[in-house]
């Protein structure tokens, strides 16, 4: 029996760190959790509304969230960072108002970085846009899935392993097609694995897309 786990909780306090940091009582602990699915839900949405690039890629990795009692840090890591900062301050504050609107949060003040991450196409939020982005221009999904491990190459990663399933070129019946390339040791809780569920919708339906990408060894 193959007993699927999702690899970033797998390796937490290993070679993971949490992208949430903050402290609550139990009976907060859900409303915390809520704001921080506001925050990033309001983040992609404004990300995707006034940025597009010719790919339709937004190129966010992670977005990492401190709270404090009187201060929520926002850290926001970019493949292209230059989208956002192109006319930086208008652009930086009008998210934070966003976002501030979003929470009402009045007696908490909001902080927004962006840290641009040197190989964008090594992580896999990035390139499962690129991916996204491919198959809704209806490009075939080897060439798609071939051309992502091509890009990842160049990263410097030690492996790859991509995976599509759902009604891939439109067939009526649903399948899973994957493809990997160099090692990929899930079963390894020292091997640091970058790893991203991403959901696409096609004219034929629901897509999902998984990729893992294994960085390096601790």
């Amino acid at each position: 029996m193959g007993q699927k786990i999702n690899p970033l909780g797998f390796r937490l306090g290993t070679t993971q760190s949490h992208h949430s940091i903050w402290f609550a009582q139990p009976k907060k602990y859900s409303e915390g959790l809520e704001e921080d699915k506001k925050i990033r839900d309001c983040i992609k949405n404004y990300v995707q509304k006034n940025i597009r690039i010719s790919s339709g890629m937004e190129g966010i990795a992670r977005i990492e969230i401190q709270k404090r009692i009187d201060l929520i840090q926002i850290i926001i890591y970019m493949g292209f960072p230059k989208l956002l900062i192109e006319d930086k301050p208008r652009r930086v504050e009008e998210l934070q108002m966003n976002v501030q609107k979003e929470l009402n949060c009045v007696n908490r003040k909001l902080n927004i970085a962006i840290t641009r991450i040197s190989n964008p196409y090594g992580h896999p939020n990035i390139l499962a846009e690129f991916i996204a982005g491919q198959l809704k221009n209806r490009v075939s999904f080897r060439k798609a899935m071939k051309k992502a491990i091509e890009l990842t190459e160049q990263a410097n990663t030690k492996g790859i392993q991509v995976q599509i399933a759902g009604r891939i070129d439109g067939k009526e019946i649903a399948r899973v097609e994957w493809i990997r390339e160099g090692r990929v040791p899930l079963q390894t809780i020292e091997a640091k694995i970058d790893y991203c569920a991403y959901t696409v919708r096609t004219i034929y339906g629901v897509l999902g897309i998984k990729i893992w990408i294994f960085v390096d060894e601790e």
